[in-house]
């Protein structure tokens, strides 16, 4: 067991104890979540499940499915994790319960080229204005990071012309994945994403002064059957206990 782990199980522990007992029958958590939050989900969840004694059902979808699914009622969760204008969506649309949106993590953008492809300059806007300018393909997704690169950053920079032929939207798998097989020279994606895949390098962050914050948010389902497991589990999110995992996935705490 990592020391993390046993570090969070313990403060876990501790942390259900002082609150309380647990009600004697465990629940079942629906969850509906997406991938740039899977790694963090999988490693808290299972502390989660020995302190309280009840079990997390996770359902993995990319944001646009993820809504749509639970929209129309092919997932019917007890909790939702998502953006909070995904969450807004679902609040508007009488699925999720806009008084108990919270924030969880914050995320940030990164770079990244193919593993032991030469690491280029981004440590200032200028350079890495040019870094783009230079590459001969870059690809992004089609979530927070890529809709933030294609209709904000690269406008403020004032490239956006000369990157269109250059660039591709990368759908239904990971950028990092385009970036490791060679398909783009250069993958600008969630940091915490960019962490889940192999055969690439990580550059870095985005120059302070371009970065941009994505946060997630837990959403309370409207017709959740757990809402107490449900909310006991958002509480955890936010405890110290979880720090090390949220950290460890490349985001931040809310």
């Amino acid at each position: 067991m990592r020391l993390w782990t046993k570090i969070a199980a313990s403060l876990v522990a501790l942390y259900f104890g002082l609150a309380g007992p647990w009600p004697a029958s465990a629940a079942e958590i629906a969850l509906v979540t997406t991938n740039a939050v899977e790694q963090i989900l999988r490693d808290l969840v299972p502390a989660f499940e020995r302190s309280s004694g009840n079990t997390v059902r996770m359902s993995v979808y990319g944001t646009g499915l993820a809504v749509a699914k639970v929209k129309d009622g092919s997932e019917m969760p007890d909790l939702v994790l998502l953006s909070p204008t995904a969450l807004g969506d679902l609040a508007k649309a009488g699925k999720v319960t806009a008084g108990t949106i919270t924030d969880a993590f914050r995320s940030r953008v990164g770079l990244a080229v193919r593993a032991g492809a030469p690491k280029p300059d981004i440590s200032t806007a200028e350079a890495f204005k040019a870094t783009l300018l230079n590459a001969k393909t870059i690809g992004h997704s089609i979530g927070p990071s890529g809709e933030y690169f294609s209709t904000e950053l690269i406008q403020r920079l004032g490239i956006a012309d000369a990157l269109k032929p250059k660039i591709t939207v990368v759908r239904g798998r990971p950028v990092a994945a385009a970036v490791a097989a060679g398909e783009v020279e250069i993958g600008i994606h969630q940091i915490a994403e960019l962490m889940q895949v192999g055969g690439i390098d990580i550059v870095g962050p985005l120059p302070a002064d371009l970065q941009t914050t994505i946060i997630y948010a837990t959403g309370l389902a409207t017709a959740a059957k757990q809402p107490e497991a449900a909310k006991a589990l958002v509480k955890f999110l936010s405890t110290e206990a979880a720090v090390p995992a949220i950290k460890k996935n490349g985001m931040d705490p809310a």
